[in-house]
């Protein structure tokens, strides 16, 4: 029989990762591009295309194709979305203008601060008369004349996409959809985005603002995930293309474009579901991923095997995560993580005060670090771990690419050192401390803020930077292993293949658990539950292939934010209430230390539809000699401060590393697309899956 293969891409700021399994998972062959921002599809064709090369396949031999990209996250983070008008009900337009009123962190005390623009400006706000009771009830009927008269108006301002959201359509969507319907006759052109489509949340502001996301990235990526289907089966593929969502599951790519708010965080959780994944095989079921890129570093907790999804997600701030801090609000479901804008393109500059940052800010693809010798002259966090003896110039990208040592010191000498007063050497290990640095903090926003002890978890590093900097990161919480997968420059890519089918579902109906309507309950749950399955059908996914989890949004009354407690299935009971009361007053007491006797209160209701899909498989390695020395390449001088400054540091060749084989550090283990770094007082062995477990040497 012909072998058939699956597909995962990934596109970063940097680099688009390609990844081709065979179904059989005998093997995997990788691809690393870089990245072309003016038509980013040219990029994954391009590494599609070599990868089946690797394959020695052809493009009919495919049969999926998974794709993850920070597109969504990119048009957020520029503010370079489409021009969106937002409607809303009347009285209403002031809600953006308003905004939360809220500063956080250091904001909170800064006396030129300025609150970021908001996506959509004043002028681009439209009101139309109508309004709904909370129950959902019709309190004004639509004024249909007095809509057009709006859309009209909507129709000379010319926008790319429209967000609807009308006060309380989360209970009655018919305003909202009677309204797209007239905007959509009048305007087939433009991109709709209706807030009880895109997610029916209690939470005017933000479920507006979700909405608004939803329609600012909406006609950009709609049009790219088109193009690229289109030149897909253009080029022989003919298998559908599935999208990965902020939640870590996948769904059809008509789907995604439609609901694009879905897919912001794409690429950091396909890294999640690989860390997730990884833990699961070698038996470790805390797992801290580590995902560092070219632009950004992901960090996320799994703990008991289990990535935490968020409700209370922000994008667009120094850092991005579940947290409430600063940002745009997005109430869909995404991965718990903390997201920083430090990577191996993040540019190194001093301030005027004589102090150094690195990042937020990216070189990217285009210009690049310095030693690409693409014209970029700001130094970066790659050219200084170039000065440092941590990259090799001759076996970048496995070779593929030439990079220059020389502008790397250049960029770094002018811009760095000499402002500073300092040797360039000195400048690059100021630059890689400070980026570690700066990557701690991220984890340190999912464990020890949050009352977790990191030294409970193994870190999973991965992405083209993460196992250069891995060992440095997370030595500031004594995390006792590190775990380093085989391919880490592509393993977002790889977690696309291992991740499931999912749907996400929500009705907000808010009742106290003492004299909850159980009739009610079982309706919601179940108009949810079919439709699920009707989604699953659609997607062909039926029977047991297909698994539906309940969630309680819960609070106690007169409190304003809720926790998601797990309900089992089968009917629902006046015993099954209780033990959800009982639930959340446990996982509250867990969370916040304290266990009170007031009422607690439903106010959402979740379904989540899992559809189990065919995935790459890992094989197991059978175990080698020992001896490492088979992989040894060469020496060269990298910089070590614990070990004196620069070591003649033995330099292995991953691929002939064996399961068993055990290396004592200092020492630099290269693949095409990552380099590990292993400090002198840390040593590696080598599991069955032929992963890297970096730990402290004893003594």
């Amino acid at each position: 029989m012909e072998r058939k293969y699956y597909v995962g891409v990934d596109i970063g700021g940097t680099f688009t990762d390609v990844v081709l399994s065979e179904a059989s998972g005998e093997r995997v062959h990788n691809a690393k591009t870089l990245t072309t921002p003016s038509d980013p599809v040219q990029g994954v064709m391009t590494g599609i295309a070599e990868a089946l090369g690797l394959a020695q396949a052809a493009p009919h031999q495919i049969s999926r194709v998974v794709h993850a990209t920070t597109l969504a996250t990119n048009l957020i983070i520029e503010r370079k979305g489409a021009p969106l008008a937002f409607v809303t009900t009347e009285g209403f337009g002031d809600m953006f203008a308003i905004g939360k009123q809220a500063r956080m962190d250091a904001d909170s005390y800064s006396l030129l601060y300025e609150r970021p623009p908001a996506l959509v400006p004043r002028k681009m706000v439209f009101e139309v008369k109508e309004r709904l009771a909370a129950d959902g009830q019709i309190a004004v009927a639509l004024d249909e004349a007095g809509a057009r008269a709006v859309i009209e108006e909507i129709a000379r301002a010319a926008p790319q996409s429209v967000a609807i959201c009308l006060l309380h359509s989360y209970t009655n969507p018919a305003h909202e959809r009677r309204l797209a319907e007239m905007i959509r006759s009048r305007l087939p052109q433009v991109y709709i985005a209706q807030s009880a489509e895109v997610w029916p949340e209690i939470g005017e502001y933000e479920r507006a603002a979700t909405t608004v996301i939803s329609a600012y990235v909406g006609p950009m990526f709609s049009q790219y995930v088109t193009n690229l289907g289109s030149s897909l089966k253009q080029n022989g593929i003919k298998s559908g293309l599935e999208i990965m969502q902020s939640s870590g599951g996948i769904m059809p790519a008509a789907t995604a474009a439609r609901k694009a708010v879905y897919s912001i965080e794409s690429g950091p959780a396909a890294g999640v579901i690989a860390a997730s994944h990884l833990g699961e095989l070698c038996g470790r079921r805390n797992v801290l991923s580590f995902d560092m890129g070219g632009t950004t570093a992901k960090v996320a907790l799994i703990p008991g095997g289990k990535p935490a999804i968020t409700h209370d997600f922000r994008i667009g701030t120094s850092m991005s995560g579940g947290t409430r801090k600063g940002g745009e609000p997005v109430k869909v479901p995404v991965l718990d993580l903390a997201e920083v804008g430090a990577g191996g393109g993040s540019i190194a500059w001093v301030d005027s005060a004589g102090f150094l940052h690195v990042g937020p800010h990216s070189a990217g693809a285009a210009p690049g670090p310095a030693c690409y010798g693409f014209g970029g002259e700001q130094p970066t966090v790659t050219d200084a771990d170039v000065v440092l003896g941590y990259l090799d110039p001759d076996y970048f990208l496995g070779g593929k690419m030439r990079i220059f040592p020389d502008r790397s010191e250049e960029a770094i000498a002018r811009n760095i050192a000499a402002p500073l007063g300092l040797g360039v050497v000195e400048a690059a290990k100021g630059i890689y401390d400070l980026i570690n640095a700066k990557m701690g903090s991220a984890i340190r926003v999912v464990t020890v803020r949050r009352g977790v002890d990191p030294r409970e978890f193994a870190a999973v590093a991965f992405g083209g930077a993460g196992p250069a900097h891995i060992v440095k990161v997370v030595e500031q919480f004594q995390i006792p292993l590190v775990i380093v997968p085989i391919s880490p420059g592509v393993k977002s890519a790889f977690g696309l293949l291992v991740s499931d089918m999912a749907y996400d579902y929500i009705t907000t109906r808010m009742m106290n658990c003492a004299d909850a309507d159980i009739a009610e309950i079982s309706r919601i749950i179940a108009a949810m539950e079919d439709e699920a399955r009707a989604e699953m059908h659609a997607a062909g996914l039926s029977g047991e292939s297909v698994v539906l989890q309940r969630f309680f949004d819960m609070r106690f009354v007169h409190q304003r934010h809720e926790m998601a407690v797990p309900i089992p299935g089968g009917p629902i009971t006046g015993d099954m209430i209780g033990a959800a009361d009982q639930g959340f007053r446990r996982m509250y007491s867990d969370m916040f230390g304290v266990r009170p006797a007031d009422p607690c209160q439903m106010v959402n209701f979740r379904v989540r539809a899992v559809g189990m899909v065919p995935k790459a498989r890992t094989p197991i390695a059978p175990a080698g000699d020992g001896n490492a020395d088979r992989a040894l390449k060469k020496h060269r001088k990298a910089y070590f401060p614990d070990g004196g400054g620069f070591v003649d540091t033995p330099v292995y060749d991953r691929a002939n590393l064996r399961n068993g084989d055990s290396i004592i550090g200092p020492v630099i283990v290269e693949e095409p697309d990552s380099t590990t770094i292993c400090p002198p007082e840390y040593s590696i062995t080598v599991d069955p899956f032929l992963n890297l477990l970096i730990s402290r040497r004893n003594g």
